[in-house]
């Protein structure tokens, strides 16, 4: 084992990064990756056990962390996002819970063989599915937006009252067991009270010195993480658990303000919570020893697994949902989706140490009974979700697709090009004068600014990998292009130029501001638009091994513009300036070829014909 804290941090963040990164390169479960990487660093190796070697410190890094992460992912819930989905989300997270709790506990009990007091207070921590693991699920998977949505809100809100009930079910056990005072679940409900309101106050206070200005904007990101750990350890000093719930409140109280710093933060509070959800999970793998691992092959363990698996979930979604607007398909999806994570082993660890404390002998298989639940459930979640997704019909993943911002002569061309290649195409502009010619044509549209508020709510975006602006304004591609840098990444958004004597003009701006541009230096919006009423023409043209990339541009009409190569593997590579492309044996290259070539080509087949 390391002796260095330092080199185990440093193998925690390499770990916990890569497999980030190894799950995004190779398009695998990214849990799944770091559950391994975390047992094999640990009890498989021993190169590091943070639990031990952290000491003191190793509970309230662990807590802290998930403070943050269930922040972060209660800040995303908007209530305009749930219009029309309001029902089922409550009764899911009400009725289904309780269903989920009540069904968890019985198994646990005839089952897997623990006693009834624990049972209950473990079935109520099995109840969580949480952001650790629904969101990065929900990233690699590309659902559509309703089943997403409902996964989302009830892996954020579910995440701390999981914990309370847990809390609940121990004070009530001991309540009936121990002849303890009435007086302490009474004192249990009212701090779950105060947890809501402290988090309420800390969320409207922050709010509003964000909106009068009272915190300068490099001051903002730290008021806030110090605000979170603030809430977070005064309600869990006040009951232990309860600061989930108060950092819950406080996130969904910013987020329904509509404050715009917190929009300009979220993206890079979701980058803290990527690296703190790669850390925490490669630190609690790691802490596991080897006979918890043996405990989790026990045939009542794996019998409970799999009870909660086909049973307990598919069953508490089925019945919570009746007489919702939920289809069958959705309902078997969100049924079968309940993946377990850093909440369920952080809070399942903290009870059994102290249900063994109070003589509940047989807590002793809890965290082996956890842990077989989590690793189970992200394996076949992470591995079957996008199948299952694709299979439902609920999986917006396939051929990348392009959002154009800005309806003209060429923009509509470029996005018939797309559709004949089968790529998911949508042309969205805020005049409706301007769409009329895409409505003749009969190309999915969206009337609408897209940098308004309700763009948001009212349009997914989840097909669409790339997004090109090609408006007349060339500020506002550069706004739209910075503005979606976030979603999309910075190497797939794009603009087209405009000829600087006209409109307005960013090539002096920095680097930093709009998206990458399109095509060579030369070429601007108005030149590719004046192409197109010259009667230059969409060309689609596929490299082979008999006719590769130089034999193509060796016959290449002189004035021909490249615009982008579709790769075999359907990942497009646009041309932009400063990179250059080498197309391969399956890859498509589509270029404007101006029209003396096609009349040429068509008039060889008009005689080829006549000489047949």
């Amino acid at each position: 084992m390391l002796d260095s804290i330092l080199l185990q941090f440093m193998i925690i963040g390499l770990l916990g990064v890569g497999s980030q990164w190894l799950s995004w390169r190779f398009r695998l479960p990214a849990i799944v990756l770091m559950s391994i990487a975390g047992l094999l660093a640990g009890p498989v190796f021993g190169f590091i056990n943070p639990e031990q070697d952290f000491g003191e410190m190793y509970q309230p890094i662990i807590s802290i962390a998930v403070a943050i992460i269930l922040f972060e992912g209660s800040l995303n819930l908007d209530i305009k996002e749930i219009r029309g989905l309001g029902r089922p989300v409550i009764r899911i997270v009400t009725i289904g819970a309780l269903i989920s709790w009540i069904l968890g506990s019985f198994a646990a009990h005839m089952v897997a063989g623990l006693s009834m007091a624990v049972s209950f207070v473990i079935g109520a921590i099995f109840i969580v599915t949480g952001p650790t693991v629904i969101l990065p699920l929900l990233r690699q998977s590309k659902l559509k937006p309703r089943p997403a949505k409902i996964l989302k809100w009830e892996g954020v809100i579910v995440d701390p009252f999981g914990a309370l009930l847990a809390v609940f079910a121990f004070e009530i056990i001991l309540f009936l067991s121990k002849e303890v005072e009435g007086i302490a679940l009474v004192y249990f409900l009212l701090a779950s009270a105060f947890a809501v309101l402290l988090g309420w106050l800390f969320g409207k206070g922050i709010g509003t010195m964000f909106e009068k200005g009272s915190i300068p904007e490099f001051l903002k990101s730290p008021v806030v993480f110090s605000a979170v750990i603030a809430c977070f350890t005064i309600a869990d000093e006040v009951t232990h658990e309860t600061g989930l719930l108060a950092v819950t409140a406080m996130g969904m109280t910013l987020a329904n303000m509509g404050i715009a710093s917190i929009q300009d933060m979220r993206h890079f509070k979701e980058n803290i919570s990527m690296l703190l959800i790669s850390t925490i999970f490669i630190m609690l793998t790691a802490s596991l020893t080897t006979d918890t691992l043996l405990h989790v092959f026990n045939i009542e363990i794996i019998g409970y697994v799999l009870l909660m698996l086909f049973v307990v979930r598919p069953l508490s979604i089925f019945v919570s949902t009746i007489n919702t607007d939920l289809t069958m398909k959705e309902r078997i999806l969100v049924g079968w989706i309940a993946p377990r994570g850093i909440v369920a082993l952080t809070v399942a660890s903290y009870f059994a140490s102290i249900l063994l404390e109070e003589g509940f002998n047989d807590a002793s298989i809890v965290t082996s009974l956890t842990f077989a639940l989590v690793f189970f459930t992200v394996c076949a979640h992470g591995f079957s979700i996008g199948w299952l997704a694709r299979k439902l019909d609920l999986s917006s993943e396939g051929q990348p697709g392009v959002l154009i911002v800005g309806s003209n002569t060429f923009s509509v061309e470029l996005a018939k090009i797309f559709q004949e290649l089968d790529i998911p195409t949508l042309l969205t502009d805020s005049s409706w004068g301007k769409l009329s010619k895409v409505r003749r044509d009969g190309l999915p549209f969206h009337h609408g600014e897209i940098l308004s508020e309700q763009t948001e709510y009212r349009l997914d975006m989840t097909p669409y990998d790339y997004l090109i602006s090609v408006t007349e304004y060339d500020s506002y591609n550069a706004l739209v292009c910075t503005t979606f840098v976030p979603a999309f990444g910075r190497k797939d958004v794009f603009r087209l130029g405009i000829e600087s004597k006209t409109g307005d003009h960013v090539e002096q701006m920095t680097r930093s501001i709009g998206g990458r541009k399109l095509f060579a230096e030369e070429i601007s919006l108005e030149n590719l638009i004046s192409k197109i009423d010259a009667g230059y023409v969409f060309r689609k043209t596929s490299i082979t091994e008999q006719y590769d990339y130089d034999s193509y541009l060796q016959d290449r009409e002189e004035h021909t513009i490249l615009l982008f190569v579709v790769k075999a593997s359907k990942r497009i590579d646009f041309i932009v300036e400063g990179h250059s492309i080498k197309p391969e044996r399956g890859d498509t290259i589509v270029s404007l070829t101006p029209p003396s070539k096609e009349f040429n080509k068509m008039k060889a087949k008009i005689q080829k014909h006549r000489n047949l």
